[in-house]
């Protein structure tokens, strides 16, 4: 007879357990940004961007960016499995065309999505 209320507070331990695992995954995907700022050239090479961001290892969000030179430009942040296109020549130009609507968010090199490597 004792074991089976043993039996039932370990499983609701258990489930406990896997639902805050659950929500600490769900955490670390909002603070992981999918998108961020680069400042581009006009040439489409970019250059140094000041962003403000928390002080701390884990949220990788930035709050606030601004471009001291150049136009700011939302780029996406490379995926699991994904790279940063090389800076080249002909990622310039590709850039600089496709950076006309102050993004390159769903934009394409070489067959390739333009993204950003994440932030360390």
């Amino acid at each position: 007879m004792t074991r089976l209320p043993a039996l039932a507070a370990l499983a609701a331990l258990t489930f406990a357990a896997a639902g805050a695992a659950h929500a600490q995954d769900r955490g670390r995907d909002y603070l992981t940004p999918t998108t961020t700022e680069v400042c581009l050239d006009v040439s489409g090479g970019t250059l140094p961007i000041v962003c403000k961001v928390p002080a701390s290892r884990l949220d990788k969000r930035e709050d606030i960016c601004s471009c001291p030179q150049g136009m700011r430009t939302t780029v996406p942040v490379c995926g699991p499995g994904q790279a940063a296109p090389g800076e080249t020549v002909a990622l310039n130009a590709a850039r600089r065309a496709a950076a006309r609507d102050g993004s390159l968010v769903g934009d394409l090199f070489q067959g390739r999505p333009i993204c950003v490597a994440p932030r360390g």
